[in-house]
């Protein structure tokens, strides 16, 4: 059984999120805690990966091959759900080999990682990329990069309904839309998905519009037929994938001390930060509920251990 008991069903705490950029204009925002849910399976990494291990067990496979970079929240996770529930995991690596904090932890799991230069990565959405991988794992079920596609969309449908679950607690009767960092924009398909038109999704691009997000969000939602999605895309790159500046580190530094809640600079951080630039500038009327996602991906803080405050 590659797939895990039905009885390993993560839970993520959903909190009032209080910050002084907020009370002073009025926004309530609520924080999903998917940071929360496992010590090494964090974030919404594991939603993804619930529709693929599913299909995987469907196919007979043995296990996963999958791609990423250096410092992958994704293959973190596979890796280590991997080593936990017994099945084998293959990475295939973006750029030349390196030695990072993520990389490390992958090797102590137990994934096989392949370093594909950048022009070998970049060949990735390319018809034929799989065949010769597939041709040397044939035993190996193929999952896009970060978990993305409709079955990656699929499993994350499941946060509303883990949302709903938890607004009495807050005393909140409903909200007004959703706020989270997009990656490879998965997350936010299966929200949109699984609002069906009825609260709006934004998305704060955690990548240049370069990485082509905004289609891959397209191509998820067209084909799970839904044709009124409601989403927007915000850029909160700032400048390029894994680029930090002074103003997100202090932003961070700020924002930890005041809530105590652990954020990262690839994608949590820099999709609060572009929340915060909405709210002041009027974006939101005041009273409006927002739901944030904090996404985890903490492990990704160890390559910028020089330049963020320690937890």
């Amino acid at each position: 059984m590659l797939f895990p008991p039905n009885d390993w069903l993560p839970k993520a705490p959903l909190d009032h999120l209080h910050l002084d950029w907020l009370e002073s204009t009025g926004i309530e925002v609520a924080i999903l805690r998917l940071d929360q849910i496992d010590p090494l399976i964090s974030g919404n990494k594991w939603f993804k990966l619930i529709e693929h291990l599913k299909a995987a067990d469907l196919a007979a496979a043995k296990g996963i091959i999958s791609l990423g970079g250096a410092h992958s929240n994704h293959l973190h996770a596979l890796a280590a759900a991997g080593k936990r529930f017994g099945f084998t995991t293959v990475g295939l690596l973006r750029g030349h080999p390196q030695e990072t904090p993520t990389v490390s932890d992958l090797q102590a799991f137990g994934m096989q990682l392949h370093w594909l230069g950048y022009g070998g990565y970049r060949a990735r959405h390319d018809a034929g990329f799989w065949e010769p991988w597939q041709a040397q794992y044939p035993d190996l079920f193929a999952v896009p990069e970060g978990g993305g596609g409709l079955s990656g969309a699929k499993g994350c449908m499941q946060l509303k309904s883990m949302v709903g679950a938890q607004l009495n607690g807050l005393g909140w009767s409903d909200y007004d839309g959703w706020w989270l960092a997009c990656g490879t924009g998965t997350t936010l398909a299966g929200l949109a998905l699984a609002e069906g038109g009825d609260h709006p999704v934004y998305g704060a691009l955690a990548v240049p519009d370069d990485h082509g997000v905004a289609q891959q969000i397209a191509s998820i939602v067209q084909e799970a037929g839904l044709h009124h999605p409601v989403y927007e895309l915000f850029d909160a790159s700032r400048g390029g994938f894994a680029k930090v500046d002074p103003l997100l580190l202090d932003f961070i530094a700020q924002t930890e001390q005041a809530s105590g809640i652990p954020l990262e600079p690839l994608y949590t951080g820099k999709a609060l930060l572009a929340l915060k630039q909405q709210v002041e500038a009027g974006r939101f009327a005041q009273g409006m509920r927002l739901i944030f996602i904090h996404t985890g991906g903490l492990q990704g803080r160890r390559g910028f251990s020089s330049q963020l405050i320690p937890l």
